[in-house]
Parts: structure tokens; C-alpha cells; sequence
């Protein structure tokens, strides 16, 4: 009786050890642990701000914690760069300001934005302005080009920099319209913001951080450069509805590293999704002024492989 027991014993000892390695290897859900988003810009901006929304709503979705660090530089492009050294494993992420496109096309960069990224969701835009003072003769955008016409270089219009997005809307009205304007670059949107407020330059093309300054009647937007018009900014017209060829959209998404698993991305697209349905991202949007558009990870893939080609042609007529 005993041997026979201590046989049992030691089968039973054997199969359990053939079945704990199996038991160790089991994949747990994912996630299951903390997720960071990398934000290529400074604490306290607008895209930081919103990307805490977003980190917010999802980490109350995912049942962990989605924490945010900033990696400003590089002109918006360093969470791309992060995302090359990131385990594809769907715990370290970056938000896609849309400059990620164009810079490949200005200088060499380490990254290529297609095929080291995996597309997530976009999941909002922000809107460009063409904005004056509230005092200028200007009231329609039509009347500021037939001026630039008739005056070949002297109307200035500022932007937050060279080869900006705001530049981007500048130089593609030059283009479509064969005017010439007089571009002054400025360091910071707040440099440009207070330039325009100052009479230092007729014009400004600004994103959502004027609207402060148009709810209280200081600075008049004439257009706005996507392809509908966002109410924040009142009955201005699109640049497409006021006959001009120029529509510059500027989504924010989310990435991870190239080859994020399939099943991954779906998790993540998912709680993107149900972020933009958030009251609590909704508010802050709102406050922002920016107006909420959904891609999927297809879409957004596609967006970025059609945005990429497009800004070659756009940096070509900028230099």
C-alpha cells in the first residue's frame, strides 16, 4: 500500500510539474500594468493638455494607470524617435502631431514615419486661423488677398515658425492665389499671438490658442484652413468656401513602435474611441476650441501614407 501511494504521489508530482511552466507561460490580458504616452512637447501646452484627457478617460477604460511624459524638441518628432527603441508591446506610446510628415522632407532624420510607427486613432484636430485685428480694415479674407495682389510683399503675416504648420497655410495661399506675402516667423505661438496684438504684423496665422482673444472681440478670424469650419471660431468661412484651393488639416493621434500587435491596437483603438464619447475629454476640447474627428488605425494608416507623400509637394513650394 505504501509503494503504491508513493507512486501516486510522484505521477501526480510529475504531471504538475509538466503543467506549471505551461501555467507560467500564459499570456496575461493585456494591459496589465502601467501604460506611458510620450508627448513631443513642453508640460502645460495645448497638445499636453489634451493628451491628459485622453490618458485620463483611457486609463479609467483599461483598469491601469496611463501616465504622460513630456519629450519636447525635434520640432514635434521625438516621440517618433522614442517609438524606435520601444519594445512593441502596446506600454509605451506617442501622441502624432501631424509635423511628424513633413519633417523627413526638410532634413535627414533618424525616423521615417510610416514604416516606424503602428497608426492607433486620431481621435482630434486643431484648427489653423487666418486671423487679423479686430481694427483693421480688413473684414473678409477676400479683401486681405486683393490686397497682398495689389501689393506685392508688404502685407506681414507672422507664424510660430519656419515651416510650421501655420507657415504651411502662408505659403499655400501664396501659392494658390500667385500673391506674395511677406512671412515673419516668430519663435512661439505666444511670440506670434502678441505680434499680432501689438500691430507689429497685419496678420496671423494661428491655431486655437487665439480664441481667447476672439471671444473677446480683439483679434477677427477671416478663414479657417480645414475642410469644415469649426464653430468655436463663429461664421468664419473655410479658405475651400471662401473659393480658395487650400485646405491644411491637422489631426492628433496615437502611435506605437512598428509591428504592434494586431490585437493590441485594438484594445487601444477602442478606448480612443469611447474617449472622444467622454464628457470629461469632451469639456476639455471644448474649452480649446478644437473640434473632435475619429480615424481608426486604418484610417489614420492611410491618412498618414497620403499626408506623407502630400507634404513633399507642400515643403517644394516653401523653399
Amino acid at each position: 500500500m505504501q509503494r503504491r501511494a508513493f507512486h501516486r504521489i510522484a505521477a501526480t508530482a510529475a504531471i504538475a510539474s509538466t503543467l506549471a511552466p505551461a501555467l507560467a507561460q500564459e499570456p496575461q490580458a493585456y494591459p496589465n500594468k502601467p501604460i506611458t504616452i510620450v508627448v513631443p512637447y513642453a508640460a502645460g501646452g495645448t497638445t499636453d493638455v489634451v493628451a491628459r484627457a485622453l490618458a485620463n478617460s483611457m486609463g479609467r477604460q483599461l483598469k491601469q494607470p496611463v501616465v504622460i511624459e513630456n519629450k519636447p524638441g525635434a520640432a514635434g518628432a521625438m516621440g517618433v524617435v522614442d517609438m524606435m527603441g520601444a519594445k512593441a508591446d502596446g506600454y509605451r506610446l506617442t501622441m502624432t502631431p501631424v509635423g511628424i510628415f513633413r519633417q523627413p522632407h526638410l532634413q535627414p532624420t533618424r525616423y521615417d514615419p510610416i514604416r516606424d510607427l503602428s497608426y492607433i486613432a486620431s481621435f482630434v484636430t486643431y484648427d489653423f486661423a487666418v486671423t487679423v485685428p479686430a481694427n483693421s480694415p480688413f473684414k473678409t479674407i477676400q479683401d486681405m488677398i486683393e490686397y497682398a495682389r495689389s501689393n506685392p510683399g508688404k502685407l506681414a503675416y507672422g507664424s510660430p515658425g519656419v515651416f510650421s504648420g501655420n507657415h504651411v497655410v502662408g505659403a499655400s495661399i501664396e501659392h494658390d492665389q500667385r500673391i506674395r506675402l511677406n512671412h515673419i516667423p516668430y519663435k512661439s505661438d505666444s511670440e506670434n499671438t502678441n505680434a499680432l496684438l501689438g500691430g507689429q504684423i497685419e496678420s496671423a496665422v494661428v491655431a486655437n490658442v487665439i480664441l481667447p482673444y476672439v471671444q473677446s472681440g480683439k483679434v477677427r478670424v477671416l478663414a479657417t484652413t480645414d475642410s469644415e469650419r469649426n464653430p468655436a471660431f463663429g461664421n468664419a468661412p473655410t479658405l475651400a468656401e471662401a473659393g480658395y484651393n487650400v485646405i491644411v488639416p491637422s489631426p492628433l493621434g496615437l502611435a506605437g513602435p512598428a509591428g504592434l500587435p494586431k490585437d493590441v491596437v485594438a484594445v487601444l483603438e477602442k478606448a480612443v474611441q469611447a474617449a472622444t464619447t467622454d464628457p470629461a475629454v469632451k469639456g476639455v476640447l471644448d474649452n480649446l476650441g478644437l473640434r473632435q474627428r475619429f480615424m481608426g488605425s486604418q484610417q489614420y494608416a492611410d491618412f498618414a501614407k497620403k499626408t506623407f507623400v502630400a507634404e513633399k509637394s507642400i515643403v517644394e513650394i516653401m523653399k
